[in-house]
């Protein structure tokens, strides 16, 4: 089968089509032919060698996340067969089949691209909100809240009974409103902005975006007790909790919101950019470098 691979740190350039053995399914796992696989910041960060998990090995095989047609089972998987379209956490999900542990049902209403572009920010969302845990009545302030992870923390919490603010961009401010949350802009000013917006104050920050936004965070919670950042490399410096280990693999909770999505309740924050697999590279560095509000996907089988 084709998969992409790096045998060494670099620029997206290091990305390669190889042709490797199609992995079989063992114990409960199954494989998935893939239809399309999510591109995120860790696999850009990954390759070019600025994020390194134990002593690097090559050949790496990015890709954390995907969609695909269940097209073998192991022994002991069980409530899934051959045919079925599944959402699915990966390792090295940038190629044509997947072996994978932790999936979920993809709903008939789901596109490829949407689908694959869940796991991952389900998971790192659901990892935050656990550490932040939101109350009903409470008001969440969600720093980049028009990007993949802000924007499926934003509609969690609220379902949840929070008060979401939800900061983006000025081209942005609507799509954060369809989220349910109420929106501000981010940059200089922001702490005048949300005390307008919630004179009662914020119970907790999720900084989902950086820019420089903690020392606000601090301002308005009046210290750094229930503030988290995914983004910012100041918050050790700051005493703020930095969440960087890859959030828990809930089946049921990627079931949940692809549902959702699925019947219009949740929305994502915009439609996926894809790219055929054969141009992983482009892909991470649209990922890396560009401004669009939705998901980098990589669609295998197009041209």
């Amino acid at each position: 089968m084709h998969a992409i691979a790096f045998n060494e740190f670099g620029g997206p350039e290091v990305l390669r089509t190889v042709e490797v053995d199609t992995p079989e399914p063992v114990d409960a796992q199954v494989r998935i032919a893939v239809r399309a696989a999510g591109v995120n910041p860790a696999d850009w960060k990954i390759r070019s060698g600025a994020l390194v998990f134990g002593e690097p090995s090559f050949p790496q095989f990015p890709g954390a996340e995907a969609a695909g047609v269940v097209d073998a089972v192991g022994p002991l998987a069980t409530g899934v067969a051959v045919g079925d379209e599944v959402i699915a956490w990966t390792r090295g999900g940038y190629a044509e089949y997947a072996v994978v542990t932790d999936y979920a049902p993809k709903p008939a209403g789901l596109a490829w691209a949407d689908a694959a572009a869940l796991p991952v920010a389900v998971g790192t969302a659901a990892k935050v909100l656990a550490l932040l845990e939101p109350k009903p009545g409470e008001t969440l302030l969600v720093n980049g809240a028009s990007g993949a992870v802000g924007s499926i923390a934003a509609q969690l919490a609220r379902e949840a009974g929070a008060t979401v603010i939800g900061t983006a961009s000025a081209a942005n401010q609507d799509l954060v409103a369809a989220l349910g949350a109420i929106p501000t802009t981010h940059g200089d000013g922001l702490a005048d902005r949300v005390r307008a917006l919630a004179p009662g104050g914020v119970d907790a920050v999720f900084d989902a975006a950086g820019h420089g936004a903690l020392p606000a965070a601090i301002e308005l919670r009046g210290g750094t007790e229930r503030i988290v950042t995914i983004a910012d490399g100041a918050a050790a410096e700051l005493g703020v909790t930095f969440s960087s280990a890859p959030g828990p693999r809930s089946p049921e909770l990627l079931a949940h919101v692809a549902e959702r999505v699925a019947a219009g309740a949740f929305r994502l924050p915009g439609p996926a950019r894809t790219f055929p697999l054969a141009r992983a590279g482009a892909a991470q560095r649209e990922s890396e470098h560009g401004r669009g509000p939705g998901k980098v996907v990589l669609l295998v089988g197009a041209e």
